[in-house]
């Protein structure tokens, strides 16, 4: 992650709503506290005192939360430092979070569920703690992505390992809310899961808003930035529900995915204008249907910001600069068609043929332009000058908006954007209008909206960052897992004339595959379905099938030391077992088990991650999984020959 004594202005933006989610923290349990005592007094004085002192604390409260939404509303750090002038986009704070310690509770689970050495995997729960820590202040870049992307994906691991469906873990992760810094806390890996999810997307929209969209490739990448912004936000909508949080809330998200198709559409404009030239009068209409288009979606993301539960919650900010840009990008769209009109006679005047030129201004409109004939110069100038006046309101009332938001009167460059598009109408309108011009003032129609490229919402692509999983050495996770439960004995089998008498089949672990009756493993009390683990000591949990047979063939007289593990589940194990090799793909499986694990587990990438899907039962943070069966236990998948031993 970012060092923290690094003090960019982004870092020390993150600082400082670092230290207001805790004071906002403080001040929230002081009033729960004021409540309580409230309720419970029957002292008329105390009453009274505990009143006095809970209006300070809201009182305080909203001061916190007023410098909190001034801090999310800070656009201007995360913009590019690009010379051109840009409408700035709005970017999205990190969600913060609390340092945690996992040390205790991975130990104990490792001594209890898997019988372990705790104190051998100091190193792996050291790495993993390390690793989160990271994960808190992520660089903006592709590098803070891959980093949270690898966190993500360990989590995968973690869940796997360590979060038993039957008990808890007993860890609380806390984290704060990205907009109000009102603080969650919940038991279940899925809230850890859905806000390291919510800052990739939040950490695209910062990317995208620094690009230099003065440039082409600084355009394809914001663009691209954006949608992946919006994927994250989409997929966690999906998958995450009865959010703790109200910047997780499905309301919340499907407003964030709306914007970010906006800017998205927004960055898409501006391509279309960037190289456009003036008196191109396909250019001109095409860089009207694109405004329009930008300003509709903009007026779906305010139709979003206002239903009630997000009103009092969006900062006023980011309410205004929509609404700026809804009529901002409206009065753009008619600019435009009236340079079409006005500037682009040359054209107009050759199209005798086909008339496909007078077409597309026809169809630039919402609706057929009355009692006007756009062959005729005369009435296009009239059609050009009312959709100037329209532009004019519109800028005029762009403007109106900008003023009424104190944090937008700060930002000098969208009063400058703003300024320069108002001025430029007006010039244009000042070139046309006659004093002795006596013909009826026209009504201009609407634009018609229409893009050449629609938003591609992209879903996060977990696979392009692969991890090992940090508690390998646990062994096998289609074995080795907080899911299934298990009994580890220790046996001596001692070498007969006709050998150990079992069966074994498969690799890492290698399984018990039958045990012969009468003989030195069924006297040991070696069972069909066991997994070794151990053979004399060496841990064999990894080993392929020859190691564990040289191993036991190497036996000495004495005899050999193993320890194995037998499931609770045992019997439905060996029916699943011997009932599998009926399947139709039996005679296909031809990749040895081991080279399936290994692509499987020990090279993780997280494209399995797809297959979860999480529901919190309730609020209490209860949640349920559900994997796809690629995670079953393999007993059946198995298809190496039998060996007898």
């Amino acid at each position: 992650g970012c060092d923290p004594l690094v003090l960019t202005q982004r870092s020390k933006l993150q600082q400082r709503r670092a230290k207001l989610n805790q004071q906002i923290n403080r001040e929230l349990r002081l009033r729960t506290g004021a409540e309580n005592l409230y309720r419970a007094t029957t002292n008329q004085k105390v009453k009274e005192t505990v009143s006095l002192e809970l209006s300070f604390v809201n009182s305080n409260l909203q001061l916190l939360k007023e410098e909190l939404e001034e801090l999310n509303s800070s656009m201007e750090v995360y913009q590019t430092d690009s010379e051109r002038v840009n409408v700035p986009m709005i970017p999205l704070g990190l969600k913060e979070t609390k340092e945690i310690d996992m040390a205790i509770p991975l130990q104990d689970f490792i001594s209890e569920h898997y019988g372990e050495d705790a104190s051998l995997y100091v190193t792996e729960m050291k790495e993993f703690m390390d690793l989160r820590q990271a994960m808190r202040t992520p660089s903006r870049n592709s590098a803070g992505l891959e980093l949270l992307m690898e966190y993500y994906n360990q989590l995968y691991f973690l869940d796997q390992r360590f979060f038993a469906p039957h008990k808890t873990l007993g860890v609380h992760f806390h984290w704060y809310d990205s907009l109000t810094g009102v603080p969650s806390c919940q038991r279940a890996l899925a809230f850890e899961k859905g806000s390291v999810l919510f800052n990739i997307g939040a950490l695209y929209t910062q990317i995208g808003a620094r690009q230099d969209r003065s440039t082409l490739p600084g355009i394809h990448n914001a663009v691209d930035a954006f949608q992946r912004a919006a994927g994250a936000f989409l997929y966690l909508q999906e998958n995450f529900s009865h959010a703790p949080s109200l910047d997780m809330s499905s309301p919340a998200l499907s407003m964030l995915v709306r914007l970010m198709v906006a800017q998205v559409q927004e960055c898409v404009y501006e391509r279309v204008t960037l190289s456009m030239e003036e008196n191109d009068l396909m250019a001109n209409l095409q860089a009207a249907q694109e405004a329009a288009r930008v300003s509709d979606v903009y007026s779906l993301v305010l139709q979003a910001m206002s239903v009630p539960l997000l009103k009092d919650y969006v900062p006023f900010s980011w309410l205004s600069v929509v609404q700026v840009k809804t009529q901002h990008f409206r009065a753009l769209a008619h600019y435009f068609t009236a340079t079409a009109l006005c500037d682009c006679s040359d054209m107009i005047d050759r199209d005798e043929d086909d008339g496909s030129v007078v077409k597309a201004l026809m169809q630039v409109h919402a609706r057929h332009p009355d009692r006007l004939c756009l062959r005729e110069l005369e009435d296009r100038v009239r059609l050009g000058k009312a959709h100037l006046r329209k532009a004019i309101i519109r800028h005029e009332e762009a403007l109106r908006l900008h003023g009424v938001c104190k944090m937008l009167r700060k930002m000098d460059i969208l009063q400058e954007v703003l300024s320069y598009a108002h001025g430029r109408s007006l010039e244009k309108y000042s070139d046309i209008d006659q004093e002795d011009d006596f013909c009826e003032i026209a009504e201009a129609p609407e634009i018609q909206s229409h893009t050449h490229q629609k938003p591609d919402i992209k879903t996060p692509d977990f696979s392009s960052v692969r991890v090992t999983d940090i508690f390998h050495r646990l062994g096998p996770l289609s074995v080795f897992s907080a899911r299934n439960r298990w009994v580890r004995r220790h046996l001596c089998l001692v070498r007969e004339e006709e050998g150990l008498g079992l069966t074994l089949r498969g690799d890492s672990p290698v399984l018990v595959a039958g045990v012969l009756p009468g003989g030195s493993a069924a006297e040991a009390g070696l069972r069909e379905g066991d997994y070794i683990v151990t053979v004399n000591g060496s841990d064999c949990k990894w080993a392929e099938h020859a190691e564990v047979v040289h191993a036991l063939k190497s036996c000495s007289e004495g005899g050999v030391e193993l320890d194995v593990i037998t499931f609770h589940t045992h019997e439905v194990h060996i029916v699943e077992r011997r009932v599998a090799p009926l399947s139709p793909s039996s005679d296909q499986e031809t990749q040895s088990a081991s080279q399936r694990r290994q692509g499987n587990e020990n090279d993780r990438s997280s494209t399995s991650l797809l297959n979860w899907s999480w529901r919190s039962r309730g609020g209490g943070g209860g949640v349920t999984k559900r994997l796809s069966s690629t995670f079953g236990l393999p007993f059946g998948s198995l298809r190496e020959s039998e060996s007898m031993y």
